[in-house]
C-alpha cells in the first residue's frame, strides 16, 4: 500500500493522558482505545507551542511558531504559507478539513498588540508597508475566513478553495454551545430557533460552580461533536463511491474538550465529580511553586481573579473535581462521534487502506498545581498531548513508543507514508523509523516556544516563554525574569519541586541551556534556498 487513505482525527485541548489507553482511572475511550490496540501509541509526544493557532499552523507546515509566523492566538497562517496538504493534493489525494480549522483568527476579539502612533514630526509607513514583509498584516479580505463576524453577517458563504491545501472544507468553528461556520447553518436547517437552545442564559438547571460551566439545553444530536462526525461519515460515503483510485486525506477536527465546559444531554453528568481524584499537584506548597503560581492562587483566595476569559485561573477543589468530570464528558461524546466516523471507513471498505491518526494541540492543566485551562506554565499537563498512529492491518499493534517526537514531526511522517517528498523549510522529522521499532534520529530535546499578546499570570510585560524537554529533564525561561524552571521528570513526574536554584543541580541546568541553544539554532529557517549564479 504505497499510496494510502489518511484519517486524522485532531481534539483541541485535550491532555496526553486523557484517554482510557494512557492509564485515565475513570475516563473512558474505547474507540481510541482500540486504535492505539491496533497501533502505535506515542508517550513522549510534545506540542511545539501550547496554544491553538500556533500549534495548528506546526502541524500544517512542519515549522516551528518562530518560522511560520504564527506566534500566538490571532496571527493568521499567511496565505503564501506551503503545507504538507498542498503537497498531498498536488500528489493527487483528495483532501477534506471537518470541523475546527483555526489557521486563521475565529473571534471578533481586537488585538492587544496594535501599530504605535509615530512620534512628532515621524512620517509613518504607508499601508502594507507596516510589517517586515509586505502584505503580512493579516487585514486582507482573505484572512476573515473563519470570523464570528462574517459568518453571522454573511450565513450562506463559503471557503475560496484550495484552503491551505484543502479542496473539501466544513468548518465548526468556536467552543461550547456557541460555535459558527458552516455547522451554525447545519444547526438551523435543524432547528427553528437555534439561539434558544444556546449559552448559559437557556440553560438547563445545575448545582455545578465550576466557572464557564452550564448545563446547554443543547441536545446532543445538534452538537458540533455530532456535525463533525456526520459530515465526515458522508466525505467517506461520497469518496468510497466517486473517489476512484485517488487516496483521500480527511482532518476530522473536534472542538472539544475545550472550555467552555457545557457536554450536551448524557454526557453532563456521565462522570461524578465527587469521584475524581485531584491531580498529585493540586496543594503543591507555596513555597514550591513559581511566581505566576502563586500569583494566580493569591488572585482565587483575594477575589480579584477574572475566570471569564481564556487565561488560567486557581480553583477551589470541587471546581477542579467539576471540571475534570465535564472534560471527561466531552472526550467520551468525541470518542462516541470518532467511532461513528471508523464504523463508516470499515461499512465502506476504506479501512484496509487507511492510516487512522489521533492527537490533540494541547492540554489542559485540570487541576494541576491548582489551575485550569492554560497559559505560560509549561507543565506536562500543557506540553504534552496524545499521538497514535494506526496502521491498516497491523499485526504488532497495542505497542508504545518513548521516544522524543512532536506535533512538528506530523508533516514529514503523514508525507514519507504517502511517498511525497517534503518541500525546503519543513522541519521535525520522519517518525516512520520509530513506528518500526528504529527511533533513529531521535532529537536529544524537544523545543517548545510562546509568546503572548497580554501581560497577566503576575508578569509586567508579555510573556516569551522558551522551553526544552529531555528525556529526564524539563528547563523553561522566561523573558526578562532572573528566575526559571528546571524539573527532574523522573524524580518529579508531577513537577512538585524546581530545581533552578538548587546548587548540586548547576551543571544539569548548564547543559540543558546549551541544549536549548542547540534546539533554538535547529530551528532557524533554510528556506529559501540561495539563488542560481549564472
Amino acid at each position: 500500500m504505497s499510496r494510502p487513505n489518511f484519517l486524522l482525527f485532531i481534539t483541541d485541548q485535550q491532555r496526553a493522558d486523557s484517554l482510557g489507553c494512557a492509564g485515565h482511572p475513570v475516563l473512558r475511550t474505547p474507540h481510541i482505545d482500540a486504535l492505539a490496540a491496533g497501533g502505535t501509541r506515542f508517550t513522549r509526544f510534545y506540542v511545539a507551542n501550547p496554544i491553538c493557532m500556533p500549534n495548528r499552523a506546526t502541524l500544517m507546515t512542519g515549522r516551528p511558531s518562530s518560522v511560520h509566523g504564527v506566534r500566538h492566538n490571532g496571527l493568521s497562517l499567511p496565505l503564501t504559507s506551503n503545507t504538507f496538504v498542498d503537497l498531498l493534493r498536488l500528489a493527487g489525494y483528495r483532501t477534506g478539513l471537518i470541523g475546527k480549522s483555526h489557521l486563521q483568527n475565529a473571534t471578533d476579539v481586537e488585538p492587544l498588540l496594535t501599530f504605535p502612533p509615530p512620534r512628532p514630526g515621524e512620517a509613518p509607513p504607508p499601508p502594507g508597508h507596516r510589517e517586515a514583509r509586505l502584505g503580512d498584516d493579516g487585514s486582507g479580505a482573505g484572512y476573515r475566513l473563519e470570523r464570528r463576524k462574517s459568518w453571522t453577517e454573511q450565513p450562506d458563504r463559503d471557503i475560496p478553495r484550495p484552503y491551505y491545501g484543502f479542496d473539501h472544507v466544513e468548518l465548526a468553528l468556536g467552543h461550547g454551545d456557541r460555535a459558527h461556520g458552516h455547522y451554525a447553518r447545519w444547526l438551523a436547517e435543524r432547528h427553528p430557533d437555534p439561539e434558544s437552545l444556546l449559552g448559559p442564559a437557556n440553560a438547563l438547571p445545575s448545582d455545578t460552580v465550576c466557572p464557564q460551566a452550564w448545563r446547554t439545553r443543547l441536545p446532543e444530536e445538534l452538537h458540533h461533536s455530532s456535525y463533525i462526525a456526520e459530515r465526515s461519515v458522508a466525505f467517506l460515503q461520497d469518496h468510497a463511491r466517486d473517489g476512484g483510485d485517488a487516496p483521500f486525506f480527511l482532518q476530522c477536527s473536534f472542538a472539544d474538550p475545550h472550555h467552555p465546559f457545557t457536554p450536551p444531554g448524557r454526557y453532563w453528568d456521565m462522570y461524578d465529580p465527587g469521584a475524581i481524584e485531584l491531580p498529585a499537584s493540586f496543594a503543591t506548597l507555596d513555597a514550591d511553586e513559581i511566581p505566576p503560581v502563586r500569583h494566580l492562587r493569591r488572585a482565587l483566595a483575594e477575589g480579584t481573579a477574572d475566570r471569564s476569559a481564556q487565561s488560567a485561573f486557581a480553583v477551589t477543589r470541587r471546581e477542579a473535581r467539576e471540571a475534570i468530570a465535564l472534560t471527561c464528558g466531552m472526550i467520551s461524546m468525541m470518542d462516541d462521534c470518532a467511532g461513528r466516523v471508523l464504523r463508516e471507513l470499515e461499512r465502506t471498505g476504506l479501512a484496509d487502506d487507511t492510516v487512522v491518526i489521533f492527537t490533540s494541540d494541547h492540554g489542559d492543566f485540570l487541576g494541576d498545581h491548582g489551575l485550569l485551562l492554560k497559559g505560560p506554565l509549561h507543565f506536562q499537563s500543557l506540553i504534552k498531548v496524545p499521538f497514535i498512529w494506526a496502521e491498516p492491518g497491523a499485526s504488532d499493534g497495542g505497542c508504545t513508543s518513548d521516544s522524543l517526537s512532536g506535533t512538528v514531526d506530523i508533516a514529514r511522517t503523514v508525507l514519507d507514508r504517502a511517498g511525497v517528498q517534503p518541500y525546503n523549510g519543513m522541519q521535525g522529522r520522519s517518525l516512520i523509523g520509530d513506528l518500526r521499532g528504529d527511533p533513529a534520529g531521535a532529537p536529544e530535546a524537544m523545543l517548545i516556544e510562546e509568546d503572548g499578546q497580554r501581560r497577566a499570570y503576575g508578569f509586567d510585560r508579555p510573556v516569551r516563554a522558551r522551553t526544552v524537554v529531555t528525556d529526564r529533564y524539563r528547563l523553561t525561561i522566561y523573558r526578562g525574569e532572573d528566575w526559571g524552571v528546571l524539573h527532574d521528570l523522573e524524580a518529579d513526574p508531577f513537577e512538585r519541586r524546581n530545581l533552578w536554584d538548587d546548587p548540586t543541580h548547576a551543571q544539569i541546568r548548564a547543559r540543558m541551556f546549551e541544549r536549548l541553544a542547540v534546539a533554538q539554532m535547529e530551528a532557524c529557517d533554510t528556506s529559501p534556498l540561495p539563488a542560481a549564479v549564472a
